[in-house]
């Protein structure tokens, strides 16, 4: 569903799709696609960590207050 969702902001249909594939092949070759999808992956990841990093740290104060308010 949020495949679709993207492809409709981009307006892509199948040919533009096939189209977008065969370059990345051409460009890159089949063995470094693998390569390049993995440290996509670790980026993805790595920034994922960061983010819920910010969000404790944003909360902890809030926290510590709380507690303190019950004390």
């Amino acid at each position: 569903m949020e495949l679709n969702g993207i492809l409709a902001v981009f307006n892509l249909g199948t040919g533009e799709i096939i189209l977008i594939v065969a370059i990345i092949l051409l460009l890159f070759g089949g063995r470094k696609i693998p390569e390049l999808m993995r440290g996509l992956g670790k980026g993805v990841k790595s920034f994922k960590q960061g983010m819920n990093e910010v969000e404790d740290e944003l909360k902890k104060p809030l926290e510590d207050l709380d507690k303190k308010e019950d004390a």
